[in-house]
This record gives structure tokens, C-alpha cells and sequence, in this order.
């Protein structure tokens, strides 16, 4: 007898349909699994033998083939428990043969015969609606992440006995139900908000342009100026996801398990600050068995660096490809994976090792050269591509005690939507551009014509700072942001001028 089940591989952040076929003869006893199965997948055998056992099910004493679907894809994990012990199930004849067809299944079996949760269920389920399947069964702790699919049943199952019970119609179970109205009422909830800053004013004007538009920044102020808590404050002001880019970012979150159970669509932002001992491939992604990396995981949202200087070389210097194509590209000897990596760069360091060099009460300790050797560390294409560089200045004793009003998030936020909606529709009809940091050379020319005073002011600035032809693209980027911020329709050299003023690191390597 033959039956055939579906179930996810991951491929990247999408999931590649694999058909579980199972074939029972009358020679032989056991269970053989072909397809390339990997050491996980291979150990399910006695993860499915004891779950039979303690679940009350029957495990036949004839010789049962279970092949794996394309045979040349590698199958790995072990979210293939489940549709082998259903391919199984249909096989020995305790289910119908017919309803395992038109389903896919993912889930991990524990001995007692329990259902656990897997990585990849979202990926899993959009490809099951692609293929034009009626149901994909799924463990309950990931059912919330799956019922965000539109056009395809999603049923939440906790044990094995549970899942055999309702394929033989003996068990009712209702589809799982988006849970996106609660998830959107909490959107708009932050433990930080930036009236809980005093003073800093320039900074949070550069940073509400960064908001604005997209754009790169770093922040040199000594230690406790309060560079990461207003980077942690950032994510408040940005406007909240689109249906399309929680979908992209809960996918890549999915495939990575960092999902958590129980969970839909992302409702906020991702804010990703991994330590500045972070690896190559923990920062790009990649692995023996391939998952996003940190520059993924902040797809749609900020990746934050604190001490930028002491990451390694090479996990700065890798950063430069993404922060221009927005995807990633790892390649491997066994795989070629594509991640996306759209995300808003936001890095933070003190201006030299001991972290005093100008500042306004404290004297630097460093010997001479120390403080060049430290900022030189972070190479100038890397500079290059961080549009907005501001210095961050210790608060007086005076600003901290002032009992005046510091302008909400709330407030900042709306300011920002504002300029957000301008682009949107700047660039309705470019295609994968939403914001001005994302416009390329031609966009430029088109969107952000220069009048002669803005003009001359910024070739001035070129010459005198000898800035590269991207700086000179990314100034332009900055100052359209400014002008959208204004309701300005040209740009002006007040505009330009105030975007030459954000090239702090520029002006002090000369």
C-alpha cells in the first residue's frame, strides 16, 4: 500500500514542499527512511515508536519505506515527525488514506506521544496555501503564528492520539483564529519614551530625521551621555509595521525560533543589539544548519551597535554589502541562501579609548595617537554608509533637575508618519523603495533636483571635506528627509547645510 502526506523544508526564510511518502511491503520488518534525511530526522524512528506505544497506536510489523521528497533536497530537523508517524498511520490503515493527502503537517514528537513546537511553521503554512492544500496541522504552541495565513485551514493539535482521533473523524477541531486585533492593540506600547530624556535636543532631532527617512546614524558622546538610551528609544517613533513587512519580519523570525510559542504576526519594530563579541556568522547568518543572522533578524526594524570600535574588523566590514543591496547573500559549499536585511543601522561609541576626548569637565587620559588608532578602527566605506554621524554631550546637572516637559514619543511619532506618508507617495510606483535612504542615483537626479545656492554650498562642503561620492549622494538623502519634515517641496541650502552638519566623523578625520 502507498500513501502520500506533505510537509516544510526550510529553505532560507521560505519553505520548500516535500512530499512524506510511505510504502508498505510484505518483506522485511522495520522502518527505513530514504531522502536524505539528516541525523535528526533519522532518530525520529524511535521517537515515533515510543510516541505509538505510548499513544495507544500500532506500529505494523511489516517493512514500511518512508521517502523524503525531492530525494536531492536535504531534510533536516525535526519538524518531520509528525507527517512521517501520519504517512504512518495511513499507511497501517488506522486513518483514512485520502485526508493525508490533501494536508501538511509539521510538528516534533515527544516519547509520551506530545507535540511540540518547531521552527519554520509560518513559511510552512504560506506554502501550503501556494500548493493549494485544504489544511496544514500544526502544534498548538504555533498556531497563532500559522492562523495569520489567509485561505487555508490551521489545526492545532497537542498529541499524537489527538491528531490520529480527528483524521479518522472522531475528534472535532476547530481552526485556529488570527490573533491580530489584540497583537495591533499592543503596537503601539513601549516601556521607553523619549520625554524621559532630558535636553539632547540636536540628538533627537538627528534622530527623528533618521526615523524619517530611514537613515543610517551614529552617535560619539563619552560614557553616560545617554547614547543607548536614546537608541532604545528609537523604535518608539517609527511607524508601525504593514501587514506585508510583519509578514517578512515574523518569517524570518520563525525560521530563526525566535518567534516564541503562542504568537502571531510581530507587532513591533525588532530592536536586534547583539554583543560586540558577536561572530561573522552569527551577525550575516549561515551555519552548518543555515539561520538568519542579527543583520536578518533586524529586517524591517533597527540593528543596534554599542561600542562600534570593538566588534571585530570583519563583522564591521561585512556589514557594507547589506547596508547597500538590503539582502545578504551567504554562500556556502553545500547551500546558496538569500536573506533579506532591510534595517535601519544605529551604532554608538565614545569618541576614545578612555571615552573623554573633548569632554567639557573630565580630561582625556589617552597618549598621543590613541585617539585616531580608536576611531580608524571603523573604516571610512563603513562611515561611508552611515548617513547621519552626531556627537552626544553630557545633560548639565541643571537640564537633569529642570522640571520642563520633554517632548513624547507620541508627539515625535506623528511628525514622523507625516514625513513617512510624503514618501509613500514619492515612490508608489518604484517598486521595494518606501523611504529616501533607499533612493539610488537615478532617484536622486529625479526626486532631488538641487537650485544653484544648494548646489554651490554642497560642493563647497565636498572640497573642504573631501568627502566620497556616496557622501555626497547620502547628504542629498538627508536633506530631502529635512525638506519632507518641513513640508518643503525643493530642497534649500538651509536643508543642505543642516545635513552637512551630521558628517561629525568627516570633519574630524581631516
Amino acid at each position: 500500500m502507498f500513501v502520500r502526506t506533505y510537509a516544510g523544508a526550510i529553505a532560507g526564510v521560505d519553505a520548500v514542499t516535500v512530499a512524506v511518502e510511505a510504502n508498505c511491503s510484505g518483506s522485511g520488518i522495520g522502518l527505513e527512511l530514504v531522502g536524505l534525511p539528516d541525523n535528526a530526522v533519522r532518530e525520529s524512528e524511535q521517537r515515533i515508536r515510543a510516541a505509538f506505544d505510548n499513544s495507544g497506536l500500532r506500529m505494523t510489523s511489516r517493512m514500511i519505506v518512508v521517502n523524503l521528497a525531492p530525494a536531492d533536497l536535504r531534510k533536516e530537523g525535526s519538524s518531520f515527525d509528525l507527517p512521517i508517524a501520519v504517512s504512518i498511520l495511513a499507511v497501517t490503515q488506522q486513518i483514512p488514506a485520502d485526508i493525508p493527502a490533501e494536508s501538511m503537517f509539521a510538528g516534533e514528537l515527544s516519547l509520551d506521544g506530545s507535540v511540540k513546537s518547531v521552527r519554520g511553521v509560518l513559511p510552512s503554512a504560506l506554502r501550503a496555501r501556494a500548493e493549494g492544500l485544504r489544511r496544514i496541522v500544526v502544534p498548538r504552541d504555533n498556531a497563532a503564528e500559522a492562523a495569520v495565513v489567509d485561505g487555508i485551514e490551521v489545526i492545532p493539535v497537542s498529541t499524537l492520539s489527538e491528531v490520529a482521533a480527528y483524521l479518522r473523524g472522531e475528534l472535532a477541531i476547530e481552526p485556529a483564529q488570527p490573533a491580530e486585533a489584540q497583537q495591533s492593540a499592543a503596537a503601539g506600547r513601549f516601556a521607553e519614551d523619549f520625554s524621559d530624556v532630558k535636553g539632547q535636543a540636536r540628538v533627537k532631532r538627528a534622530l527623528e530625521i533618521a526615523a524619517a527617512g530611514g537613515h543610517n546614524v551614529i552617535m560619539i558622546g563619552s560614557p553616560g551621555s545617554g547614547k543607548t538610551m536614546l537608541a532604545r528609544r528609537l523604535p518608539t517613533i517609527l511607524p508601525p509595521l504593514t501587514r506585508e513587512e510583519a509578514l517578512e519580519t515574523t518569517k524570518i523570525h520563525s525560521v530563526a525560533g525566535k518567534l516564541g510559542t503562542g504568537r502571531g504576526l510581530l507587532a513591533t519594530r525588532p530592536f536586534r543589539s547583539p554583543h560586540h563579541l558577536v561572530s561573522q556568522v552569527a551577525m550575516t547568518g549561515g551555519g552548518q544548519s543555515p539561520q538568519p543572522g542579527e543583520v536578518s533578524l533586524a529586517h524591517n526594524g533597527i540593528l543596534f551597535l554599542d561600542e562600534l570600535p570593538e566588534f571585530g574588523r570583519s563583522v564591521l566590514e561585512v556589514l557594507r554589502q547589506p547596508l547597500e543591496d538590503k539582502h545578504i547573500t551567504v554562500s556556502r559549499a553545500r547551500y546558496t541562501i538569500d536573506y533579506p536585511c532591510n534595517f535601519t543601522l544605529v551604532a554608538a561609541m565614545n569618541p576614545c579609548p578612555c571615552g573623554y576626548y573633548n569632554h567639557p569637565d573630565r580630561e582625556c587620559t589617552c597618549p598621543p595617537g590613541a585617539v585616531h588608532r580608536y576611531t580608524s578602527r571603523i573604516s571610512g566605506p563603513l562611515l561611508d554608509r552611515i548617513d547621519i554621524h552626531i556627537e552626544v554631550t553630557p545633560v548639565s546637572v541643571s537640564e537633569i533637575g529642570a522640571d520642563r516637559v520633554e517632548e513624547s514619543s507620541a508627539t515625535i511619532a506623528r511628525r514622523v508618519m507625516q514625513a513617512r506618508e510624503i514618501q509613500r507617495r514619492r515612490f508608489a510606483g518604484v517598486e521595494g523603495v518606501h523611504t529616501n535612504a533607499m533612493m539610488n542615483s537615478r532617484m536622486l537626479r529625479e526626486f532631488c533636483p538641487l537650485d544653484q545656492a544648494a548646489r554651490t554650498m554642497l560642493e563647497r562642503a565636498m572640497e573642504r571635506l573631501r568627502l566620497s561620492a556616496r557622501a555626497y549622494d547620502r547628504i542629498i538623502r538627508v536633506a530631502r528627509t529635512i525638506a519632507d519634515m518641513e513640508g518643503a517641496a525643493d530642497i534649500s541650502a538651509a536643508h543642505i547645510a543642516e545635513a552637512i552638519q551630521y558628517r561629525t566623523l568627516d570633519r574630524e578625520q581631516r
